[in-house]
This record gives C-alpha cells, structure tokens and sequence, in this order.
C-alpha cells in the first residue's frame, strides 16, 4: 500500500472516524439541553488535544465509545471538568467530576445553592446533627495541613438546608482503594485528590437531594393537574362541557430528560 493508502487507511480507523460512525447513536441518548452538534465537536476536540487519548482510544475504540455513552447519558460535555476522557492502560474511562454531580443536581431544580468544601487538619471545623450548617474557617493563606475530610449540603429554593453529609478521612481512602489504579501517576486520585475528594461527598448528598428529571416529572405532572382541576371546577360552575386535557407525561420530554431509544 502507497503511502497515501496508508495514511487514509490511519484516518479511516482512527477513535475520531469511529466516533463520527456512531453520531446518531451518541446523540440519540443526550438530553433536550444538550446541542448535538455542539457536544460532537468537543467529543473530538478532546481527542485531538490528547495524543495519548487518541492513541488509547484507537487501540480499543469500544472502551472510548462506553465512556462518550455514558457522558451523554448523563447530560456531560465530555472532555471537560464535568466529564473527564482519561487514557488509562489500554482504554478509555470516562470520569464524571464534581462539577458534573453538581450539574446534575442543579439542573433537577429543587436546590438553588449546593455547597460542597474539603476540610484540612488545619481547619476550624465544628459540626453537629442538631445544627443546621457547619461552621468552617479555612485558613486560606496558612499552612492547612493533609485533608482530613469533607462535607456538603442543598439549600432548597426556600431556603431550607438538605441533609449535610459529612465524610473522613477513612471513608475517603476506602472510596480511593476501590477505584481501579488510584496509586498510579495517571490515576485522577493522584492528580487531582481535592477534585475527587468533592466529588466523593457530592455523590453521597445525591440521595438527599433530587440530581435527576424525575422530581422536576412529578412536579410538572402536580402543576399541571391542579390546572386542570381548576378549569373543570370553573367550567363546571358555568355549566359548559368539560375540555378534555392531554396527559404531561405524553408533552414529549422536559429540558433536561433523558431520552431513550
């Protein structure tokens, strides 16, 4: 084969030739917020950033193909600080990071302020069940020593405070031991520790605080039906035939669901 042939060959079966033969099945699954088009040129932006990441993801383009699936599932622009493309061995993983849990919590709508803050030996940290925040005084400009542990919290769009969740320093390392290769150079917990870190104690306050379409499902479906019932209450009054009104739940999906084939 010329050298030309080569080349076009290369093109042809690299991660990026993959990624365009599967546009329609990656953009099938993002959410209505999401552009398609948009979310498709960083897909590639990213793996034309990141030789390694290119390399990787030639080598074994299904392990890259799971990773970009996954991050349209979840709403993510992928290459970013919300969902990582991480070259490890030889595949692809796709790392939801902090920002992208608190994205996902953010766009369900039921918290106006997700607070989320990691806590060093050095730190004032004061805590009980029967109050409603922490008390925490970082001392920015001094030496805060190792981390110690993390904490978070909702406040909801009346102001209350969701549960916080607080983690240590035990819970921490036994998140880190269960994820594959976290004591190697390339692994995000060495990299990045403050980033996973607030990403851990992100994903624990999700069950205390709506982070899907679900919530944002149900209060449609109640606004909706207490329209309707008012209308028919007045319509009633007057005398005149009821209008028959169209199920939420068949008005096609809200900004942020999750499409599935």
């Amino acid at each position: 084969m010329s050298q030309i042939g080569n080349a076009i060959a290369t093109r042809d079966n690299n991660a990026e030739a993959v990624v365009r033969q599967h546009k329609d099945d990656l953009t099938l699954v993002l959410p209505s917020h999401v552009k398609g088009e948009t979310w498709m040129r960083l897909a590639y932006g990213a793996l034309r950033s990141n030789q390694q990441l290119m390399q990787t993801a030639t080598r074994n383009p299904g392990s890259l193909m799971n990773a970009l699936q996954e991050c349209a599932r979840l709403g993510h622009e992928p290459g970013t600080e919300s969902f990582y493309l991480v070259p490890f061995g030889n595949e692809v993983q796709g790392i939801e990071g902090y920002r992208g849990v608190v994205e996902r919590i953010y766009r369900a709508g039921a918290v106006k302020a997700v607070k989320a803050e990691v806590v060093h030996l050095g730190d004032h940290f004061e805590y009980s069940p029967d109050m409603d925040r922490p008390v925490h005084k970082p001392d920015y400009f001094g030496d805060r020593g190792p981390i110690v542990g993390a904490y978070a919290y909702g406040v909801f769009q009346d102001g209350s405070t969701s549960k916080v969740v607080v983690i240590n320093r035990a819970y921490i390392d036994k998140v880190r031991k269960e994820s594959k290769g976290s004591d190697k150079p390339s692994s995000p917990w060495v990299k990045w520790e403050e980033a996973m870190v607030l990403k851990t104690v992100a994903k624990r306050l999700e069950p205390w605080v709506p982070s899907s379409t679900e919530w944002r499902r149900e209060q449609l479906r109640a606004e909706q039906e207490t329209a309707v019932e008012r209308a028919e209450t007045r319509i009633n009054a007057s005398g005149s035939t009821p209008v028959q009104h169209a199920d939420p739940a068949d008005e096609g999906p809200i900004e942020g669901e999750l499409v599935e084939d």
